[in-house]
């Protein structure tokens, strides 16, 4: 992620849990997951292709995710990944440690 890495100094792992939210409504091939992620982020969060298809690759090596060719919405050849029912487990439980960690560093951040 080229500025939410370097504006936010997100964790490691969170663009996983972005990818992963991202692929719950649907099939998506990597493009359009990049741009659902800035589009849902208000432009706060935008994914290089650098960053982006390591992490699907990973995702995909994991069992997370499933990939398969097929044609875009411009008619061109893409692969599109979509979320497998290992994947759905593994945002559950990383979007509950999302959470948990999100309310501790407010709780730090509320501090006299």
């Amino acid at each position: 992620m080229e500025r939410a890495s370097s504006r936010l100094g997100l964790l490691q792992g969170t663009l996983d849990l972005l990818i992963l939210r991202t692929l719950v409504a649907g099939p998506r091939h990597g493009w359009s997951i990049s741009e659902r992620i800035q589009q849902a982020s208000q432009d706060v969060l935008q994914v290089n292709q650098g960053s982006l298809y390591p992490a699907l690759h990973r995702l995909e090596h994991q069992g997370w995710i499933k990939a398969e060719w097929a044609t875009s919405e411009l008619g061109r050849r893409a692969r599109f990944y979509r979320l497998t029912p290992a994947g759905r487990k593994q945002l559950e439980k990383e979007a509950d440690e999302w959470a948990r960690l999100s309310v501790a560093i407010g709780r730090v951040l509320e501090m006299a």
